[in-house]
């Protein structure tokens, strides 16, 4: 794929599929170049820039069905250009990114930049229904935004439903042209992508647990990069990769892009660094396993320092509800120093329940100084999260615990997409009777969150229910895990925002004794925080993004249940800090 940057005067254009035979900056070649366009039906923009060293990116996603084979089996699933992972997008600070999706597949699909901030931009964000309406099969929708004040790993998945089982790809922001990392600068770059893997259709597996009530099956095999791994049935051939010399330094973008499942992670022998979580930069710490949930991406330093040979990557499931079944594969890759040909070496990882691994990793991260965490709280907000259950309607028969329905809430809400159009459109038109704005602050009856809770308290309540914030109010949210039917680590996103990670405790949080101990020094940032099972997490942002922000659990059962909720963010004062206006060509429902 051939492509073409110039800059012209303050204007970028940037093209793709399209090799320039003249690319002087002069009027006439831009000129032909715009006719030559014209003639091969390729699309272009002009992007106002401040800064020659910024590029506009311009990319192609056809979202299409694609066959592959694993697991001995062949199957059809829903891809980027035919690529599972989808594409890596590589770009720097202060770029601009446009990417035309064009669906070709036959379910609805939206993308979501995940942990981009996209300020004063939620059209670009992408959670289906909520900020936009699903681009239809044979429709496109071009996704444009900036990166702002970014670096590290993020990456982009499809937000509608539960294609983002195979629609997924990483998101590498590099420092801006003259600035380099806060730490020795890597050999090596390689991004490692964990996934979830099944033999069937995703959307059946939705849609058989939906109709049902029950749990949905879990997957066939853990992924790393798409590929099980030698440890799998069939998969040996397909086994990833990656060769170094002795003495390298490699930087592992770890991605956790699983459905449901954390992870832990591990590279036998070997030492990590741990650099910088969800594309902030932390204070380095040295470990030999890392845990990721679902949404979470942590960089890590790996040195090729071992004797020379072939050691396993590897990754398995980090399972936290009470007798929940899970997958209780290992997916593996290979790291191999360049003429090795030994047999890869095996690392031992945690248990499948080794909270206190979790724990210990947890409480390292830190950021690398004093950081700007607010103070002083406006919004001090308290939400009691976990699982619940619905009366078997319809009926006669349904597969939950005592002919129950799973739910799940934040609340005691249990979120519910709208259907005629979406949460932004409605806020921004005014329309009516879409959502109500009650969603509310405290859980609407106190308990004991992590005990015997009441049957009374089982049943959630279903409303498309968001909570407003004034510009620029300084906003505290404690996170409490409940047990309805089981305790369970629960990663929970916020769009649009990172936030920091003020503390982290187990059973049910205590104002008067917790509060005390927050880190209000240098806590770690980020985009998605791991709730600790049968516990709590209080994070701290300032809520200065207008729009409207999804904030969800990122496990994608757990989310197709309710456990969701929306903030409305007011505009400030001033065009900088006021929502903008949707695109010309924003899906319509």
């Amino acid at each position: 794929m051939s492509c073409c940057i110039i800059h012209y005067k303050y204007t970028t254009i940037f093209c793709n599929k399209i090799t320039l035979v003249n690319t002087t900056n002069t009027m006439d070649s831009v000129i032909s170049y715009f006719f030559n366009a014209i003639l091969v039906a390729v699309i272009f923009t002009l992007v106002p820039i401040t800064n020659a060293n910024e590029e506009t990116h311009y990319h192609e996603f056809n979202v299409q069905e694609q066959a592959v084979k694993r697991l001995c089996k062949s199957h059809t699933i829903i891809t980027v250009n035919g690529q599972f992972p989808g594409p890596t997008l590589e770009v720097r600070n202060g770029d601009a990114v446009i990417v035309k999706v064009t669906n070709k597949a036959r379910y609805n699909v939206t993308i979501h930049w995940h942990g981009l901030r996209q300020m004063q931009n939620p059209w670009a964000d992408g959670p289906e229904m909520v900020t936009q309406c699903p681009i239809m099969p044979g429709n496109s929708y071009t996704y444009r935004f900036s990166i702002q004040d970014q670096e590290g790993t993020l990456w982009w998945h499809a937000h509608s439903r539960w294609l983002r089982a195979t629609v997924y790809g990483a998101l590498v922001i590099h420092p801006k042209l003259g600035a380099s990392y806060p730490f020795p600068k890597p050999k090596v770059e390689l991004p490692i992508v964990l996934g979830e893997w099944w033999n069937r259709d995703i959307i059946s597996v939705l849609r058989q647990a939906l109709f049902s009530g029950a749990a949905p099956n879990i997957s066939d095999a853990l992924t790393i990069n798409g590929q099980p791994g030698d440890l799998i049935k069939c998969s040996q051939q397909g086994t990833i990769k990656y060769s170094v010399n002795s003495g390298d330094t490699v930087l592992l973008r770890v991605i956790n892009a699983a459905l449901n499942q954390q992870l832990f992670f591990t590279v036998a022998n070997h030492k990590l660094t741990v650099v910088a979580t969800d594309a902030v930069y932390t204070k380095p710490f040295t470990t030999t396993v890392i845990m990721v949930g679902p949404g979470q991406t942590t960089d890590v330093l790996l040195t090729a320092d071992q004797k020379r040979g072939r050691y396993y990557m590897a990754a398995r499931a980090y399972a936290t509800a009470r007798n929940a079944p899970f997958d209780n594969t290992t997916t593996t890759a290979i790291l191999q120093y360049k003429y090795a040909t030994s047999r890869p070496i095996l690392p031992t990882l945690p248990a499948f329940n080794d909270t206190n691994t979790v724990t210990a990793f947890s409480n390292q991260i830190k950021s690398p100084g004093k950081t700007d965490v607010p103070l002083k709280i406006d919004e001090n907000l308290f939400f009691a999260v976990g699982f619940g259950f619905f009366n078997c309607s319809p009926g006669p028969r349904c597969q939950g615990p005592n002919n129950t329905r799973f739910g799940a809430s934040m609340n005691n809400v249990s979120f519910v997409l709208p259907t005629r159009t979406s949460l932004l459109q409605a806020y921004t038109n005014k329309i009516p009777n879409i959502y109500t704005l009650d969603f509310p602050p405290t859980p609407p009856v106190k308990f004991d969150y992590t005990g015997n809770v009441p049957r009374g308290l089982w049943q959630p309540v279903r409303g498309t229910k968001l909570y407003k914030l004034k510009f620029g109010a300084n906003v505290q949210i404690v996170l409490q895990d409940t047990s309805i039917f089981s305790t369970e680590d629960h990663p929970v996103h916020l769009h649009g925002y990172h936030f920091y990670v003020v503390g982290q405790g187990f059973g049910n949080f205590k104002p008067s004794r917790d509060t005390s101990r927050f880190n209000l020094i240098d806590p770690p940032q980020r985009n998605t925080i791991d709730v600790p099972v049968g516990g709590w997490a209080a994070i701290r942002f300032v809520a200065d993004n207008p729009g409207l922000w999804l904030m969800h659990c990122h496990i994608d059962t757990h989310l197709a249940w309710g456990f969701a909720m929306s903030f409305i963010v007011e505009n400030g004062v001033g065009p900088s800090q006021t929502l903008l206006p949707p695109p010309a060509d924003l899906p319509r429902c």
